[in-house]
């Protein structure tokens, strides 16, 4: 009897020590973190499906932090931000413009010091780095990602004229009055809804060969030279020179309606960024029918003032409820998956992720190896010159859309704009 009562004992005494470890270990498991689900902001209406595979492979290797990528139209997209913003909501990450638009965010309180988050931020080029940064050296956006300025056009159009691509503005000019002889719509651009475009793509990029790129931005910038001076009125009548070429309907033609008219090849050119390869993809357009070409030169032996702007960065609400998965999306955002993925999926996108991604489309090849002999600038506009609202965007597209439609001469909209900065 004593012998079973031992086994007894040594029964109970094992069954309650492996409850006990049980307990002990259940207790001392990790516990899956809480799903999030993170709200990323963009003016890219045009992106979403591409974004969202690009935010999968995100979500891949955090399997409890989905992204969910809301998009408003470029026009009134730092409104409806803002206002969310300032009410202490708003979403979790915001792609910010550079310079004066983005730094507005973070001087209103919005945004998160991601000086100290940013992996290898020394290694940024200054330019990115600097357009999301305080001249204290706080940086409240990661670059993301820049984009370029040029000309696209029909090869069929092209070929049907024997017309070679123009490397200067007479021969740039001289294939505008052939394809206009011949019965042809020249330009697919409008003045309508697309105002914006005259003056950030039109006149930034065909117009800083003439008004001088960087040199004349600085310029302008320190005020030592005026818009009013003879450079940038020359830039002003380039711009102003193209008004013949234009659509019938040009008034009123409006920014979708111009890339659909390019895009089924109702109009031999197409002055636009280099965002929009992906849109004239999704309307059927490739690198087999369609090609491009940089600003042409002023005259031979030039050399290229090439708008490469600093497009977006990536900012964090500073009032998100999930901050941590947010910084760890924008430290993903910093790397080379990131990168890649974004210039394969939206190919006219430049990653400025330092030494990590390459273009992979022939077209966003082509512009990206423009850079290399090139004297590269931004838009005008964009540094110092937009921090009033209006500001000087916004009067430059006015002025713009105003010369195109005979409200001004380009001298007055060039005095207009002027009198305003």
């Amino acid at each position: 009897m004593k012998t079973l009562q031992n086994i007894k004992t040594t029964k109970s005494f094992l069954l309650i020590s492996l409850t006990l470890l049980f307990i002990s270990g259940f207790a001392g498991c990790k516990k899956t973190a809480d799903p999030v689900e993170l709200v990323f902001s963009s003016w890219r209406i045009d992106d979403v499906d591409e974004m969202n595979r690009v935010n999968a492979l995100f979500t891949k290797a955090n399997p409890d932090i989905t992204i969910r990528f809301e998009t408003h139209d470029p026009i009134p997209y730092d409104g409806i931000i803002k206002s969310d913003l300032a009410k202490g909501s708003g979403a979790d990450i915001i792609f910010l413009w550079s310079y004066d638009k983005g730094r507005s965010y973070y001087d209103s309180g919005y945004l998160l010091d991601l000086t100290r988050v940013i992996p290898n931020l020394t290694s940024y080029a200054h330019v990115p780095l600097m357009a999301w940064s305080t001249e204290g050296g706080v940086t409240y956006g990661a670059p993301s990602v820049g984009v370029t300025h040029g000309i696209y056009y029909n090869k069929s159009i092209f070929a049907k004229y024997n017309i070679s691509e123009p490397a200067t503005w007479s021969e740039f000019i001289a294939a505008c009055d052939k394809l206009l002889l011949a019965g042809e719509t020249v330009i697919a651009q409008g003045a309508g809804d697309n105002s914006w475009t005259l003056n950030r793509v039109v006149f930034c990029g065909l117009g800083a060969n003439f008004y001088g790129g960087e040199t004349a931005r600085q310029a302008l910038i320190a005020k030592t030279m005026k818009l009013t001076d003879a450079n940038f009125i020359e830039a002003f009548n380039a711009v102003y020179s193209l008004k013949k070429y234009l659509p019938k309907n040009f008034e009123t033609l409006g920014y979708e309606a111009s890339k659909v008219m390019f895009a089924s090849g109702k109009a031999a050119m197409f002055i636009g960024g280099s965002w929009e390869i992906s849109v004239f993809e999704g309307l059927g357009a490739n690198s087999s029918t369609i090609g491009w070409f940089a600003p042409p030169v002023k005259k031979a032996g030039d050399k290229l003032q090439y708008c490469f702007q600093v497009d977006a960065a990536i900012g964090i609400n500073k009032n998100s409820k999930n901050p941590d998965a947010a910084l760890e999306y924008v430290k993903w955002a910093a790397g080379s998956e990131y990168a890649q993925a974004v210039m394969t999926e939206l190919p006219g996108f430049f990653s400025y992720t330092p030494g990590a991604a390459a273009p992979t489309n022939p077209l966003a090849q082509k512009m990206f190896n423009a850079a290399a002999n090139a004297t590269l600038t931004v838009r005008l506009m964009d540094e110092k010159l937009n921090l009033t609202t209006p500001g000087g965007d916004a009067w430059m597209n006015e002025a713009l859309q105003g010369m195109m439609l005979g409200t001004f001469t380009p001298e007055a909209a060039a005095a207009y704009v002027q009198g305003k900065l």
